[in-house]
């Protein structure tokens, strides 16, 4: 029997380290040290160590939707016509398969899956509704337009 592995206690200057990365990425190791009060050194080796232990999954760039024309977004509830393994494993071979869907949670309520769909138009998203309700399974599907962003994710809440 195989113990699973615990994760640790991070402490404020880990806390702090994720904070600041998470907010700019690109920042040099001196100045992060200087933000967290620490010195490179130390920095740098806190740095790997939450990178190896899995807190921190890799560095992105923040694109402009808008500049690569793909700032049209629709949020879609999906119910399927069962719920079992087999039709949850044909929906996710095939959401899988169709870049405009950027992300797809599974979720519990009065629907089976939430999607979010970013396309370029409104020809484009009705190609990516055809793909959609193609889908052997898909019960049912409700669409909702984006009109305007209010609040945007910027990352996880992290307790200093």
């Amino acid at each position: 029997m195989t113990i699973p592995n615990r994760l640790r206690m991070l402490d404020r200057i880990d806390l702090a380290i994720l904070d600041v990365l998470q907010k700019n990425g690109r920042i040099s190791n001196v100045n992060l040290a200087k933000q967290v009060n620490l010195s490179a050194s130390p920095c740098l080796d806190r740095v790997k160590r939450l990178e190896q232990e899995g807190y921190i999954e890799g560095y992105y760039a923040k694109l402009s939707e808008a500049k690569l024309n793909q700032s049209l977004v629709a949020h879609v509830q999906v119910s399927l016509v069962a719920s079992n393994t087999a039709v949850f494993k044909v929906f996710r071979e095939h959401i899988l398969r169709i870049e405009q869907v950027v992300e797809c949670d599974m979720v519990a309520g009065g629907y089976d899956y939430l999607l979010k769909i970013r396309v370029s138009n409104m020809e484009e998203y009705r190609q990516v509704l055809g793909d959609l309700v193609d889908i052997p399974g898909v019960g049912t599907h409700h669409t909702y337009m984006v009109i305007e962003k209010i609040k945007k994710d910027e990352g996880l809440l992290i307790d200093i």
